[in-house]
């Protein structure tokens, strides 16, 4: 008998195979260059740096996929980002990666960079940037300059860490010019690299053109001319392992305030037998079919173990306590089989209704009564619709719900393991509702209604527009692939990363230890305001 590998392990391996195209960077040729300058790469100088055998969670690796056609693309945003440890202090390291367009920022670019910069400034951790970037792409500067949160924002943000006492390290690798010259300045400690690192307003052709002069980069910027005579950097070494060791000591003199558990946290046990197996089994090829996210659950919790509360009212969501690698933690969860009400009333799979996102609210304010994060397990088509659903009062109980999620204020994760449609999204804690980080399995599709149903609507909508002759049935059906295909398509875990809408794609098998490090992470920061909730529809 013929075996057939789990569809989402497949799935799972056609993502990682994407990643390790992205992990390349510029590519072959520009790596070579940055070996001839006697440059290491953004992901070397990262590997270096971090503690040995210690796990760098990447962030934003997806970010820019299939985006910049006409530039010749800008693979993770021309940024190698994430949270790891120097010398034991968990930390965010984000580094230019010079061998994309030279490490120019394009609008993704700055919107990773924010995204790191306000994980940081959530959960208190120093952050360590590496810098080799030619600056502002010029050809898009309009997206990336003037706005709100665009470049500038950046620099607004270094000045409220600094206040916020949250350190910040720049080691300056290669030219910071123009605009991302006041990065390193406005950082607390600024490390350079004789002879390849340099940081002006303007660079030796500008100052040529602007008032006539004739200065070399390194006389003008260079590492000894802001050591000695700017006073700009406080320190200057002759190679990037010299630098690199110099952070490390840095790092390891750091204070750790928070080395006590703010989060309840004990030993860590291992979820069900072989739940590295199972976990890619529970689900049927492209989420067609109902399953029991309880199953799902028992491959991530310790020992399997979960405490559901009110486990017979509001079935179609599973709330519940449970522990994850030690952690405490509140568990929100889309039940995907259908249930029976006690009074015979089926009720579907992954649809919220009435009394489901009343007993989720109410969880919710419990879990930030005990200081216990929450975790949200996406799976989830929506609320229920119907008139019985609007007599009854779905609107407001949802906005229940939601009103509890957005004023929440113990750490929220959220993990898309399926579905993400519409105002589910919102009250399963999407992006909009500030989880520490958000996280998307390979089966995850985000989007305002499923394809189908989507596709349906805007072909009903089309047709009204059309002209009198109706379209004939074949062109109908046309039509709708058409509309089918380029929803779907925009409804992907890809497409969501690509647009930094989720945090990044990770392998199931894996949750586990992302929640873990994203609870250890939120330890720096520990709760500190009280929830208050606003006005309630009753």
């Amino acid at each position: 008998m013929e075996h057939t590998q789990p569809w989402l392990l497949t799935k799972t391996q056609e993502h990682q195979k994407l990643l390790s195209i992205i992990q390349e960077g510029g590519g072959a040729k520009n790596i070579a260059k940055m070996k001839q300058m006697g440059k290491m790469t953004a992901r070397e100088r990262i590997a270096y740096l971090i503690d040995t055998g210690s796990f760098f969670m990447e962030i934003g690796s997806f970010c820019a996929f299939d985006m910049y056609a006409q530039e010749g693309g800008c693979p993770a945003a021309g940024t190698v980002a994430g949270i790891g440890y120097v010398s034991g202090q968990q930390c965010i390291i984000v580094a230019n990666d010079a061998t994309v367009k030279a490490g120019s920022w394009f609008p993704m670019t700055v919107k990773k960079n924010l995204r790191m910069q306000e994980i940081a400034m959530d959960n208190h951790l120093p952050i360590i940037y590496l810098l080799d970037s030619a600056g502002v792409f010029l050809n898009m500067q309009d997206e990336i300059f003037p706005d709100k949160e665009h470049f500038g924002r950046v620099f607004r943000n270094n000045a409220k860490m600094s206040a916020m006492g949250i350190t910040q390290i720049a080691v300056v690798l290669g030219p910071c010019v123009a605009g991302g010259s006041y990065l390193p300045i406005m950082s607390d400690e600024v490390l350079m690299v004789t002879g390849k690192g340099s940081i002006c307003l303007a660079g030796p052709f500008l100052v040529k053109a602007a008032i006539g002069e004739d200065i070399d980069i390194e006389t003008l910027a260079g590492a000894h001319t802001h050591n000695a005579i700017s006073g700009i950097a406080d320190y200057q070494f002759n190679t990037e392992q010299e630098c690199f060791d110099r952070v490390k000591k840095i790092m390891g003199s750091l204070s750790s305030p928070h080395k006590q558990v703010c989060f309840s946290r004990t030993n860590s046990y291992p979820p069900i037998d072989h739940a590295h197996e199972k976990i890619y089994k529970i689900m049927q090829p492209d989420n067609i079919m109902p399953y029991n996210m309880v199953d799902l659950l028992t491959c991530i919790v310790d020992k399997g173990e979960l405490d559901e509360f009110k486990k017979e009212y509001g079935k179609s969501i599973i709330c519940g306590y449970a522990r994850i690698d030690g952690w405490a933690v509140g568990i929100v969860a889309n039940q995907r089989i259908n249930t029976k009400k006690n009074q015979g009333e089926i009720q579907m799979g992954g649809v919220i209704y009435n009394d489901s996102a009343d007993k989720a609210a109410r969880f919710i304010l419990n879990c930030n009564q005990k200081n216990i994060p929450l975790i949200f397990f996406q799976d989830v088509t929506g609320f229920m619709v119907g008139s019985k659903s609007e007599h009854a009062g779905i609107a407001k109980d949802g906005a229940k719900m939601i009103n509890a999620v957005a004023n929440s204020v113990v750490p929220k994760f959220t993990i898309i393991v399926g579905n993400s449609y519409g105002a589910g999204n919102y009250a399963m804690c999407g992006k909009a509702y500030d989880p520490r980080l958000i996280f998307a399995w390979p089966s995850a599709k985000i989007a305002v209604m499923g394809g189908v149903q989507a596709a349906k609507t805007l072909l009903q909508i089309q047709a009204g527009k059309a002209s009198e002759q109706a379209p004939t049935e074949d062109a109908k059906k046309q039509i709708l692939q058409d509309i089918t295909n380029q929803y779907e398509k925009k409804s992907t875990a890809i497409y969501a990363a690509a647009h930094l809408w989720i945090d990044e794609i990770i392998d199931p098998k894996e949750t586990r230890r992302y929640i873990s490090e994203g609870i250890a992470m939120a330890n720096h920061h520990p709760t500190t305001e009280k929830m208050r909730l606003g006005v309630f529809q009753v």
